[in-house]
């Protein structure tokens, strides 16, 4: 698991007469830009990947999938126009299995097609055991300026336990890579891995840290339906052990002078990753790319879209010039929680005002249940902020439940 789950919730398209707010003015925009293979999935994964079957052509194939994403990004610039793009997100799969000209090509076919920010955010994912030092000379050259590395562990019991195709070693060896042609790394680790104790869950936060990269996305393994985890469970930490390991690399990631800044997150200044904040703000993206997902706000209110999911129907459609599968317009009443999923992941919340400019509807819209998230003692008594309690951040689930 290479970034943070996606914000989305795929339902069933439908057509709806409901009342739909727009938003007084456009969010920021962000685009999000799908690669579906990698080497080998793994048994944890329920990303949108494949595995690349043996006997195919891999470069015929990415060159006709590139095709498709320029077309793509093609018939959805005209929504996008006159809105500047301010980040850029590779994910997958493992998008560092195409070639720099692939990342190229897509990346000139933005510039051509959107008004891409000249400061923009480009963020490539990459995984131990695809890292080659030209490959990745060549993804910086390209124009990606952050890279996020899908480490999980450093221990190869671990790794193994987890079915990575990496061992420490190698984990080590392309973080080091990464450095010598990226000023920003991400670093992606795991913890309640099958096996694993306190100690072990730090170690691998200390191996993590020794590299001093300014952003670490640490996340608690969960078995995800319609994986093999899923339907043959390894023995993993009670939840008190995994709630010990949980405030054990918070603890130490504050006192390395990391901020707590999302569920998951922790950046030092100034490193926060802005793809994903446009994510937990609500903000606006476009999703290119075998299942990638897009919300987009206009005069008929807040539209969701996703592509076709599995890469061939995918390619089949782009033949046809026919990318989107689902296509639906959030509901006055969905927008509430939707917007609260996201917002309320962030450590220090929003601004209160944050809710009316990006759904279209005044506060007093949710005033009962911000109260009862207020008595419940799971949301800030600040009425300037949309914020969680620490008790709140520990019981997402309990306070989002409130706005479902």
């Amino acid at each position: 698991m290479s970034r943070p789950v996606h914000p989305l919730i795929p339902q069933p398209a439908r057509r709806t007469t409901a009342d739909t707010p727009a938003p007084a003015e456009a969010p920021p925009l962000s685009l999000y830009v799908h690669y579906p293979w990698c080497v080998r999935k793994c048994p944890y994964c329920d990303f949108n990947s494949h595995a690349v079957r043996a006997g195919h052509d891999a470069d015929e194939l990415q060159r006709r999938y590139v095709d498709a994403l320029i077309a793509d990004l093609a018939a959805t610039a005209p929504a996008l126009a006159g809105r500047r793009i301010d980040t850029v997100f590779f994910g997958g799969g493992t998008p560092s299995l195409m070639h720099p000209a692939s990342l190229e090509r897509i990346l000139d076919a933005v510039a051509r097609h959107t008004a891409l920010a000249a400061d923009a955010e480009i963020t490539l994912e990459a995984n131990p055991g695809t890292f080659e030092a030209e490959r990745f000379r060549g993804f910086r050259a390209a124009g990606a300026n952050r890279l996020s590395i899908g480490i999980q562990s450093f221990d190869d019991a671990h790794l193994a336990a987890l079915g990575r195709i990496h061992d420490g070693a190698e984990a080590r060896r392309a973080i080091a890579i990464a450095q010598q042609h990226f000023d920003r790394v991400n670093l992606d680790l795991m913890y309640a891995l099958p096996g694993q104790d306190v100690a072990g869950a730090l170690a691998d936060l200390d191996t993590a840290l020794s590299f001093g990269t300014e952003h670490l996305s640490c996340y608690h393994l969960t078995l995800e339906p319609n994986t093999p985890f899923f339907r043959h469970p390894p023995a993993l930490p009670d939840d008190d052990t995994a709630a010990d390991m949980q405030d054990a690399i918070e603890a130490r990631l504050a006192e390395a002078g990391y901020e707590h800044y999302e569920t998951s997150a922790f950046a030092r200044p100034g490193a926060r990753c802005r793809h994903n904040l446009a994510y937990w703000t609500f903000a606006d993206y476009a999703g290119i790319g075998a299942g990638a997902h897009a919300k987009l706000s206009g005069g008929g209110g807040v539209v969701r879209e996703m592509r076709h999911k599995h890469p061939q129907r995918y390619l089949e459609a782009a033949g046809r010039g026919d990318f989107v599968q689902e296509s639906r317009r959030v509901t006055r009443e969905e927008l509430p929680f939707e917007f609260m999923m996201n917002a309320l992941r962030l450590t220090d919340g929003v601004p209160a005002g944050t809710f009316e400019r990006r759904t279209g509807l005044p506060l007093s819209t949710v005033a009962d249940r911000l109260a009862a998230a207020r008595a419940a003692g799971l949301l800030d008594a600040d009425e300037h902020v949309l914020r969680p309690t620490p008790r709140g951040r520990r019981f997402l689930n309990e306070l989002l439940e409130i706005f479902l």
